[in-house]
């Protein structure tokens, strides 16, 4: 058969994508009928965008985080500032510093493609490749449960307010991450997703001269990459293999080297429970890729659009 469906074809492909997502909540088989290629061809781009680059697999990882802390797993942090509107891109964990968005729109128009019509979210194309960097990565698979719909609109003050900060000491991290229903263990083992990436000077330079929980040597070896002043946009590893995704993240934790002031936080060498969950992981990454593949299917589902709220954006970087 051509490439080149029929134009009925397609319409009939719609008419069922759109029936399949008036009733169903999230299920890891969402598309399985509607689009088999769909996630099979998500996969495809990541991994090639990781090679290209493989930063970008902690970028990719990093947006679904962002976009489900703000205002829940909607897709809103990809869409772009108009004239009239402005989103979650310029708030202050984002701007200059959240990254892939192209990557999303190649990933967009394959499945797109793939699918003979719009029928995945961008939402949970989000959901899809931050699960796929992970194993591109060396992590280990973990269920997404999908079905997710797109946003009509996005909140700045929302990304303000609701992404937990590089700077939050462990009340504040640990609050933050209750308020959106998640747990302490929750928090130990999502911010183990500091085991590859980079950061900008501007989220550690305060640890690096200011704090004492701060190995001397490793802060000695930060201050080359970050001045006192100036160099806000270099950056440094968030632990000591970025391109991999282990328990060496938890690892330089117990040797007081975490980068971000918010990362050494979860382990402060007196016994609580936080500093047993990374002693804990370090030592265990199978139960760390287990345990990181649970918290991220409880992330996922933060205040999901569903049924006929929301919509299928066309392009990931507006409203339909």
């Amino acid at each position: 058969m051509s490439v080149h469906r029929p134009l009925f074809f397609m319409a009939f492909i719609a008419i069922m994508a759109t029936a399949f997502h008036a009733n169903a909540q999230l299920d890891p088989g969402f598309y399985d009928e509607v689009c088999p290629q769909a996630l099979p061809t998500i996969q495809a781009v990541v991994e090639q965008a990781i090679a290209r680059e493989q930063r970008m697999g902690a970028s990719l990882l990093r947006l679904h985080f962002h976009d489900c802390f703000a205002t829940g797993c909607d897709g809103s942090i990809l869409l772009d500032d108009t004239p009239t509107f402005t989103g979650e891109k310029t708030a202050f964990p984002n701007i200059n510093s959240a990254r892939g968005f192209e990557v999303i729109d190649e990933i967009k128009a394959a499945v797109d493609s793939a699918c003979y019509g719009s029928v995945v979210s961008c939402a949970d194309i989000l959901a899809v490749a931050a699960r796929d960097s992970v194993v591109a990565l060396g992590g280990q698979t973990y269920i997404v449960p999908l079905g997710r719909r797109d946003s009509r609109t996005a909140s700045k003050d929302e990304a303000d307010n609701r992404i937990p900060a590089p700077f939050f000491d462990f009340p504040a991290l640990l609050s933050n991450f209750q308020s959106h229903g998640l747990t302490l263990e929750d928090l130990v083992v999502l911010s183990g997703a500091h085991t590859i990436g980079l950061a900008r000077c501007t989220t550690f330079r305060n640890h690096t001269y200011n704090d004492t929980d701060i190995n001397p040597d490793f802060a000695s070896s930060l201050k080359a990459q970050c001045p006192v002043t100036g160099g806000d946009n270099n950056t440094a590893p968030l632990d000591a293999t970025t391109a991999s995704f282990d328990t060496v993240y938890y690892s330089g934790l117990l040797y007081r080297k975490g980068l971000l002031h918010s990362d050494q936080e979860l382990f402060k060498g007196d016994g609580s429970a936080s500093d047993g969950l990374v002693r804990y992981y370090s030592a265990n990454p199978t139960a760390f890729w287990a345990d990181f593949g649970v918290s991220m299917g409880k992330m996922g589902k933060l205040n999901p659009l569903t049924g006929s709220d929301g919509e299928i954006r066309l392009n990931c970087r507006r409203m339909n």
